[in-house]
């Protein structure tokens, strides 16, 4: 293969990637644009992409619709607060999976992974049937609780500790360290490229979380943000600047938590191609 057809084919592939980035951020920079858009300029055609006069205001407006600012708060609560025992609780059983040996491990975690194929719709009925019975409905422990237990973060984290050498446990056991101390020790410090990876995807689950939200609490003191910002979305018209202000407040909280967990998240997906 000569030179040239090399230099080709990276140039085809570069005109490519550069197309789907385009448009895959498109949607992104549009509603970001739309934030500072009066109501007029939003919808005006041909499209103005660029706004003739940044309008704030519309992040003011929000509060006309729901209270953005503790439901925002309680997006936090619940987002962090699950995420962080879905990590403690994920790490944990994928260690037993993958490095305590006991009879019927194997059969255990296939049924363990069968829950994967159920559609968390079709288990929302029984587990509100369970929390109400609890009286947890309306309750902040509702909405956390659900999301501590998923079968793909063990899944993953289980994958990834196979692949840690059971000589650093075997040393650390010479030592005189317990199961607990090696998990903290030595599992848990090479796994964090993974942990990062697991935590974006929890943490933006979480927060994008609609539907349980929705079936769990009827109090408004308890509202979540995306549960608000379906408000804004009203029967007969839409105030769509406002609509999208309230997306680009929703989407903030996200691209912290990836800035981050990105050098490990990075990291964790250059592993998994070299593996």
């Amino acid at each position: 293969m000569t030179n040239n057809t090399i230099r080709l084919k990276n140039l085809a592939t570069h005109i490519l990637l550069i197309i789907a980035s385009t448009i895959l951020v498109f949607p992104f920079l549009w509603m970001v644009s739309g934030a500072f858009k009066d109501s007029l300029e939003v919808v005006k055609m041909p499209p103005v992409w660029i706004p003739t006069h940044f309008n704030f205001d519309n992040f003011i407006e929000i509060e006309k619709y729901f209270p953005i600012f503790h439901s925002l708060w309680n997006s936090v609560v619940v987002s962090v607060v699950s995420t962080g025992l879905q990590l403690v609780v994920c790490a944990m059983a994928a260690f037993v999976f993958a490095k305590i040996p006991f009879k019927g491990r194997e059969a255990l975690f296939f049924l363990f992974l069968i829950t994967l194929m159920v559609p968390m719709q079709v288990t929302m009925t029984p587990l509100f049937i369970i929390f109400q019975k609890l009286h947890l409905v309306n309750t902040m422990a509702g909405l956390i609780l659900p999301g501590i237990f998923s079968a793909y973060g063990t899944f993953l984290l289980r994958q990834h500790m196979i692949g840690i050498p059971n000589s650093l446990m075997e040393a650390a056991f010479i030592d005189g360290a317990s199961y607990f101390q090696v998990f903290r020790k030595v599992i848990l410090p090479l796994s964090k490229p993974v942990l990062a990876t697991l935590l974006i995807f929890s943490f933006m689950g979480s927060w994008n979380n609609f539907l349980w939200p929705l079936i769990i609490t009827s109090d408004t003191n308890l509202m979540t943000l995306p549960l608000g910002l379906s408000k804004l979305q009203g029967r007969w018209a839409t105030e769509w600047n406002v609509l999208m202000a309230g997306n680009v407040v929703s989407f903030i909280p996200i691209f912290i938590v990836y800035l981050f967990a990105q050098k490990h998240f990075i990291k964790g997906i250059t592993m998994s191609g070299i593996k």
